[in-house]
């Protein structure tokens, strides 16, 4: 098939065009749920009476549905674009660059979106979908999942849907650790709970603070109510983690000047699942927090990062560099940050 598009991108170049064309404009009416023509055209760089003439055709395919308040994709158009998306990333040069850093970091699989997260909301919530898709393809029935906050995990839960195959009986949803104490929504164990009901399987809660002194930390370390949800999350053989810069997160975690100063001097530059990693993939900081331990996350079967973002890539380097990623999910803008770094 890729030969074949190679070939007719040679021989029928506006073909192909019009093939880019109509996919990114029913690719974005899907993203938007539901969508005015004039919303579309300004988000898509496009001219009303272009789109309308698109839009049109795909109607009459039966691709789209238009509404009083707008247009959305139908149970058809969710399907093509669905076969179409493999094609299209080869299309639009995303395969071979998936290739390379699957190969570089010697990944199982890379999947990547056109686009960059951190300036389109419509690029991260196609991130957030990519993301539940990559998560359903791997976790069966029976399985524990361990999930870290932040908005991109909070927009992975948002996409989830119960897989084809059915819900996930017998499953468990549990955060990778406790919460920072920010937005309930961003939180682990609101996404944690969120994901479960969306795929038909329970989930348990850890509510306790992400950091702790050592006092607190001992002290809750016996308790027995703590103990039992701890035991489970180590248990857990997928986990899905979002990646961050690690002063950024150094700041969300209010941690003083010094301890901040102290990452620095380390060479910290990528945060996740509480640990912090050097540009060579070193971990040079842990933070004392229950949950999720090192030998945990090696010892997963499946262990899915999803982040992207142009200034992600360098974290989401470090913390490839250090080994035991199987799944990256990132959008173009990251992926490309971290081709470059390849060459």
């Amino acid at each position: 098939m890729r030969n074949l598009l190679e070939l007719q991108e040679q021989l029928l170049p506006d073909l192909m065009d019009i093939l880019k064309r109509r996919y990114t404009i029913l690719h974005q009416i899907m993203l938007s749920g539901l969508v005015g023509r004039r919303t579309l055209a300004a988000s898509l760089s496009m001219t009303e009476r272009v789109l309308r003439a698109e839009t049109d055709l795909l109607k009459a395919q039966g691709l789209i549905e238009i509404e009083t308040l707008g247009m959305r994709i139908s149970q058809s158009g969710q399907s093509l674009l669905e076969q179409l998306e493999p094609f299209m990333n080869d299309l639009f040069g995303l395969a071979d660059l998936e290739e390379k850093i699957r190969e570089a970091y010697g990944l199982r699989k890379v999947v990547i979106v056109p686009g960059d997260s951190e300036s389109s909301a419509d690029v991260k919530r196609e991130l957030g979908r990519a993301g539940a898709r990559a998560l359903l393809s791997f976790v069966h029935s029976g399985d524990i999942i361990a999930v870290t906050g932040g908005s991109t995990l909070a927009e992975v839960a948002e996409q989830m849907t119960t897989p084809a195959a059915g819900p996930l009986t017998g499953s468990w949803f549990v955060p990778a650790r406790g919460g920072l104490g920010e937005s309930v929504e961003i939180q682990a164990n609101t996404i944690a709970s969120k994901m479960a009901n969306k795929a038909g399987a329970e989930y348990r809660l850890l509510h306790v603070p992400d950091l702790l002194s050592d006092d607190a930390y001992q002290s809750l370390v016996q308790d027995h109510h703590i103990k039992d949800i701890v035991d489970v999350i180590r248990r857990s053989c997928v986990i899905v983690h979002g990646i961050g810069d690690a002063m950024e997160m150094a700041q969300r975690r209010k941690l003083d000047e010094t301890s901040i100063n102290n990452l620095k001097a380390e060479g910290a530059i990528a945060e996740s699942f509480g640990y912090y990693f050097s540009e060579e993939g070193t971990v040079v900081h842990r933070m004392l927090t229950l949950g999720l331990r090192l030998e945990d996350i090696m010892r997963a079967e499946n262990v899915i990062g999803i982040a992207g973002g142009r200034s992600k890539a360098k974290a989401i380097h470090a913390v490839l560099k250090f080994g035991h990623e199987d799944i990256l999910v990132t959008d173009e803008a990251a992926a490309l940050e971290i081709a470059r770094g390849l060459d």
